[in-house]
């Protein structure tokens, strides 16, 4: 498996939960269960691509300016977990908070997915992709 494959299979799972929560409503059990799984996955999704995708396409001119780019993308992403931490599930607030933290993700995925991986591709070998596939399912399986 190439790095692109493994982190393709966690925004899969991502993109599912935020559908799943944005058509939920009130402080419910569901909510509660599948945000703290969103949560998580999000957090562990980008300490993980950071450490093993990230960090190395960092090291070459090609595709240093979008690792800088997806990191700070990660950081709003960061910012908007907090805000919904901060706000009450039942909150009329709480929704629309989500569904801008849904679109933030889209994006971000879309953007790796479209347009990063492809220069990824010309940067990193064939044994580095398989390599940082490895280390960034390592790292993922750690936290599940």
């Amino acid at each position: 498996m190439e790095i692109f494959e493994a982190i393709r299979k966690d925004h899969e799972k991502q993109r599912l939960l935020m559908k799943i929560l944005v058509e939920t409503s009130g402080d419910t059990e569901s909510r509660r269960d599948f945000y703290a799984e969103l949560k998580q996955a999000l957090v562990d999704h980008a300490i993980a691509e950071e450490r093993y995708f990230y960090a190395p396409l960092m090291k070459s001119d090609q595709t240093v300016e979008q690792s800088r780019h997806a990191i700070a993308e990660h950081h709003e992403i960061d910012e908007l977990l907090e805000k919904l931490d901060d706000t009450e599930m039942s909150s009329p607030g709480w929704l629309p908070t989500m569904k801008k933290l849904r679109d933030l993700v889209e994006h971000h995925l879309a953007e790796e997915e479209h347009e990063f991986f492809q220069q990824a591709g010309k940067v990193l070998s064939a044994t580095q992709k398989d390599n940082l596939a490895g280390k960034y399912q390592s790292e993922m399986d750690k936290t599940h």
